[in-house]
């Protein structure tokens, strides 16, 4: 897979030359060529007892272990779109699945599922609308640049998008009246129908700070262990500036959760105490961070959930308590249980592979 990296993903290129992104972003359901879409929001540092808000939209079907629920893991329907909405408080109906068909309505400009959450507008505003008796809002989106790629593949094959937003409106948890007002992350990605997606570990978190400033920090690994990407980004809001590091970013859980067993059966441990070290471009990123442990099922396979943290960029230290946390694990080995042997026999296994001509 590492060859892939410079070769068929040119995200790295487009963040490195913001020159070259595109002026018009996708956003649009599902269409004959791309069969799957992903619509998302993520708010991180909201006040106590909120922390942060999600809305994270799946329509059909992709073939990866990390988007398997248990109430579609018998088929890969392309009929079938999932919605998780989730805050840190306790909840109990933070993911929904509909038939597209027949719950839900999409339009050029217009996303609706059932009666119940609705996304609409067009760039640069937009508004999230979710009606439910645990969690309701009503959410209006005005994107500011800072635009980013996740991944972008040639021939059009898959692409991630990310910009930085503004989000204002009004929340209700059972009776309970929250004002908001925060930086966000509005996410879009489309996939064509691949035959099988091979990330089996997939992680990332969201932090604002001070200066209108969002730290973004992910990782994607496969099935063998190996790491697929692992990235961070910085975005300002002030001057539309995303500065992005792929060479040196690394991921360490230093505590876990006893395991847990998810809806679809599966073995998955949780973080508990992680941090990030960061370094390239001549900037130093040091983040540690420790879990509410208010994780929600629903994002794919996996759990949203929040943390506290401390992150220091170069000589500045800040700190918070409501850092986003979206973490899936379906390597088929229980990696965390090897000891020290094990795991440094797996680094050196991560090898690139090299052709040689007799």
């Amino acid at each position: 897979m590492q060859l892939f990296k410079g070769f068929l993903d040119q995200s790295k290129q487009l963040n490195q030359t913001p020159a070259k992104l595109p002026r018009r972003l996708p956003l649009h359901a599902q269409t004959s060529q791309y069969k799957t879409v992903l619509l998302g929001l993520k708010i991180p540092n909201l006040p106590a007892p909120l922390h942060y808000l999600n809305f994270i939209s799946v329509i059909g079907r992709p073939n990866a272990d990390i988007f398997c629920q248990e109430d579609v893991k018998a088929s890969l329907n392309q009929n079938t779109a999932t919605v998780m909405s989730s805050c840190s408080m306790h909840m109990a109906g933070q993911f929904s699945g509909y038939a597209i068909d027949r719950d839900c309505s999409f339009q050029a400009n217009a996303f609706h599922f059932l009666d119940r959450e609705s996304f609409s507008g067009h760039f640069p505003e937009f508004k999230l609308q979710r009606a439910d008796s645990e969690l309701s809002f009503s959410l209006n989106i005005k994107t500011a640049g800072a635009l980013c790629y996740f991944n972008k593949l040639r021939m059009g094959l898959a692409e991630y998008w990310s910009q930085l937003c503004e989000c204002s409106g009004e929340l209700n948890y059972k009776g309970q009246h929250f004002s908001i007002q925060q930086l966000g992350s509005l996410e879009f990605a489309r996939v064509m129908n691949f035959s099988f997606i091979p990330i089996a570990f997939y992680t990332a978190q969201i932090v604002n700070l001070s200066a209108q400033r969002q730290l973004i920090v992910m990782q994607t690994r496969d099935r063998m262990n190996r790491v697929l990407q692992s990235r961070a980004y910085l975005k300002n809001f002030k001057d539309n500036h995303v500065w992005m590091c792929d060479d040196g970013v690394h991921f360490h859980v230093h505590r876990l959760y006893p395991a847990v067993i998810t809806p679809n059966y599966k073995k998955m441990y949780l973080p508990r105490e992680f941090e990030w070290n960061i370094q390239g471009g001549g900037v130093h990123i040091h983040l540690q961070a420790q879990s509410r442990g208010d994780f929600k099922f629903g994002l794919g396979a996996g759990y949203a959930g929040s943390f506290s943290y401390q992150v220091k960029i170069d000589d500045q230290f800040e700190e918070g308590q409501s850092g986003y946390c979206e973490y899936i694990d379906c390597r088929p080995l229980n990696w965390q249980e090897k000891n020290k042997t094990e795991k440094l026999l797996d680094e050196l296994r991560d090898s690139v592979p090299i052709f040689l001509k007799k």
